[in-house]
């Protein structure tokens, strides 16, 4: 299994589910901040067209293209669901950001072979280890 840096020093492209319009809230800063470095972020939230510029999608089945991970702003109640639409959709990491767990998650990621991280932020693994950007093709 991969560790919170490599997965994020080996991807590009970022679903986050639970992303959020509004400014002051971290759901919408967080993948913002790495937007700007240079991930490409597609934005998962039933109740939005468009988030940071580019095309939401309501469910990640929606997505019509591979992403190297979903990065989850969801309550832990709800992260078991995603884990499973995470790996219904082939995503080969599910990250759950700071102070969201699933017990029953990590067991399902574990079980199908995908790369597991919870309580962590993306923002903080990303300046703790100086990655400047994503992985070049």
């Amino acid at each position: 299994m991969r560790s919170a840096e490599q997965i994020l020093r080996e991807s590009a492209t970022i679903a986050v589910v639970g992303a959020s319009r509004d400014p002051r809230k971290t759901a919408h800063a967080v993948p913002l901040s790495i937007q700007r470095r240079g991930w490409r972020i597609i934005p998962v939230n039933p109740f939005a067209d468009q988030i940071f510029g580019v095309r939401a999608y309501r469910s990640l089945a929606d997505i019509p293209e591979p992403v190297d991970f979903v990065n989850v702003f969801r309550p832990s109640a709800d992260a078991t669901q995603v884990v499973k639409d995470a790996i219904a959709l082939g995503a080969p990491a599910v990250w759950l950001q700071q102070d969201i767990v699933s017990p029953e998650g990590r067991a399902l990621a574990e079980a199908a072979g995908v790369d597991y991280v919870e309580d962590t932020c993306i923002a903080v693994v990303r300046a703790v280890h100086a990655i400047s950007g994503p992985r070049t093709p």
